[in-house]
């Protein structure tokens, strides 16, 4: 009998810990959402070759810097914008690209592969042959972003502070009408 009572405070609790979780998840420490996710298609290319940058998420101006080519910026209200990558890249380097998001203030790196290779072109052939391009095998860094279809814009530290003072209201609600049940039946 003593478990039937028990369940559903423990289902509470539960629950509890389920609703909290997720927006302790989207939390950065600095207070800053962490939804700045950029991209850059292709994330391997030929020297010459011209990439799409992705501001990924950032509401201002994204500022993008590498080594490989000149600085770009993305404007405030555009979510994408291209760079050329220098005809003199290494071929087989991996090459930092910074994103910096000029609303939030943070900064995120993506690298950037060269492929390497012969520059030749190949001869031509009579039969059709079937070559697996670098952006069909190319994997994304970091995994497929899947996120909540917009349905946690931001979440700060004081919404974090009242979820958690809410889940803590409703233990101590429900540890103290269990201790009082408890105590009405010994006597």
């Amino acid at each position: 009998m003593r478990a039937i009572r028990v369940a559903p405070l423990a289902l509470l609790g539960a629950g509890a810990l389920v609703l909290i979780a997720p927006s302790a998840a989207f939390a950065a420490p600095d207070g800053a959402s962490s939804t700045f996710n950029p991209t850059i298609t292709p994330s391997v290319i030929a020297p010459g070759g011209r990439v799409t940058l992705g501001s990924g998420g950032c509401t201002g101006e994204t500022t993008v810097s590498s080594g490989v080519f000149d600085t770009t910026v993305i404007p405030s209200g555009s979510t994408t914008g291209s760079a050329t990558v220098d005809t003199d890249a290494r071929r087989g380097a991996v090459y930092a690209v910074t994103f910096s998001c000029g609303s939030t203030g943070t900064s995120r790196n993506v690298n950037l592969t060269i492929t390497g290779g012969a520059t030749s072109t190949p001869a031509p052939t009579t039969r059709p042959t079937t070559v697996p391009t670098a952006s069909s095998t190319a994997l994304v860094p970091g995994g497929v972003r899947g996120g909540l279809g917009g349905s946690a814009a931001s979440t700060d530290t004081l919404e974090i502070a009242a979820g958690a003072a809410l889940v803590a209201a409703a233990a101590s609600g429900a540890l103290y009408f269990a201790r009082r049940r408890a105590a009405d039946r010994r006597h």
